[in-house]
């Protein structure tokens, strides 16, 4: 029985009969048919997967991200969040889609920087509200702001601009310093975080330019250069990814946190926190030695450790450190006064999530050890291993509050203290 072909077959019939009929008719004229096109190159795989062993190779891990649009007030679940007796915390500013560090202008307008968004805030305090405005966008990651005599500092993986009388201009026009700062030009760890010291020099870090490997000479280090961009000097190199420092009140020496490498374990290694002694004479380790004396698993060196300066504090594995800075204010409990407080955003290369915080380390007077405490949670779920926000920065108010940005959810709040009211 003969079965009926749908009309569909019999037009991909013809076609199919036309196409043979063509390549046999080239090739009867000594035309060949078009050569296969060669496959294309296997795209390489993303920065953050570098380093990654064989031994780790289906591991789902990878880094969470960014929501980078905004979230009103009431999306924010600010009761979740713990701070110890007689601290409060409030929402002090939404719609900073990506916020991480802050700068304060000499008139009390907030500056913040982004990562992931391209974009540098302007944040008005209005009393009971908070207006933001974008001051530029479109820079390629402009993490690092700072603030020094009237003018906005902005320093993106490509450019360095200055700002000047911004906080009465809004329409002020940047002055572009980038060539007098020589910044090396790959992206991977090379956003920055910026600010001036009491010497009234910048301080900027430049992050190895991936997981872990012998990096270029200019990269893995901190430096510090005049306002202009001259008199550029090297004062810490061995640094993997510093994006968090300051000055300790008394002393005066240098504080930074390091961020480890990832792909060596959920237990590590550890970031760091290091004191500086000797500006320009000291290497912390990256990329052969980590933590309290871990060698690489991977870059190998004879003695990896042997004149390491070493941390003075551990601050967990994979917490991605971010802020850090003293207390000064006259606000929170004395004991607080000359500590420092760090923003741990939370990790990505551990099974288990970890940070996700705001920490108290209280140091001993000779700054040789340090104690870490928790002092604001509540961003991570610890049973449910899901977070809803990341603390990244850290900015004391001139009334002793302090502001901490929260780079997931784009909004900053105020922690401050009040005594509890004593019984009778």
């Amino acid at each position: 029985m003969d079965v009926p072909i749908p009309a569909i077959f019999r037009t991909l019939s013809r076609l199919a009969a036309t196409s043979l009929f063509a390549l046999a008719a080239s090739t009867a004229h000594g035309q060949q048919p078009p050569a296969a096109q060669p496959a294309a190159a296997p795209k390489p795989p993303p920065a953050w997967q570098q380093g990654k062993p064989p031994a780790m190779e289906d591991s789902k891990l990878a880094p969470h991200a960014g929501k980078l649009t905004e979230t009103t007030a009431s999306e924010i679940p600010i009761d979740k969040l713990k701070v110890p007796k007689g601290f409060k915390v409030e929402i002090w500013a939404t719609g900073i889609p990506g916020g991480r560090a802050m700068a304060r202008g000499d008139k009390g307008k907030i500056y913040v920087g982004t990562r992931g968004i391209g974009r540098v805030y302007e944040i008005t305090d209005k009393g009971n509200a908070r207006e933001s405005r974008v001051v530029v966008d479109k820079l390629v990651q402009p993490a690092g702001v700072a603030f020094q005599d009237g003018a906005l500092y902005v320093m993106a993986i490509n450019k360095v601009l200055r700002y000047d009388g911004i906080e009465d201009n809004p329409a002020a026009q940047p002055v572009d310093l980038t060539d007098k700062f020589n910044l090396p030009p790959l992206q991977h760890h090379n956003w920055k975080y910026i600010t001036f010291g009491p010497d009234k020099k910048l301080y900027v870090p430049f992050g190895a330019p991936c997981n872990i490997c012998e990096p270029p000479e200019e990269y893995a280090q901190i430096r510090r250069y005049n306002p202009d961009g001259s008199g550029m000097e090297v004062i810490a190199r061995g640094t993997r990814n510093s994006l968090g420092f300051d000055w300790h009140p008394k002393t005066g020496e240098f504080w930074f946190v390091d961020q480890g490498r990832d792909w060596m374990g959920d237990k590590g290694p550890q970031e760091e926190l290091n004191r500086l002694s000797k500006p320009g004479k000291e290497f912390f380790g990256y990329p052969y030695c980590h933590a309290e004396g871990i060698a690489d698993s991977e870059i190998k060196k004879k003695d990896p450790c042997k004149g390491v300066t070493r941390p003075v504090a551990l601050l967990g594995p994979h917490a991605s450190v971010l802020g850090t800075k003293f207390y000064t204010g006259g606000m929170f409990p004395k004991d607080y006064k000359n500590t420092l407080f760090i923003a741990r955003k939370g990790s990505w290369n551990r099974n288990q999530k970890f940070g996700y915080d705001v920490v108290n380390v209280r140091l001993s007077p000779d700054g040789k050890s340090a104690k870490v405490t928790p002092f604001l949670t509540g961003f991570l779920d610890e049973k449910a291993d899901t977070f809803w926000g990341r603390p990244a920065y850290i900015l004391q108010m001139p009334d002793g509050a302090m502001l901490v940005s929260d780079e997931q959810l784009g909004a900053i709040y105020r922690v401050s203290y009040a005594a509890p009211m004593k019984k009778k």
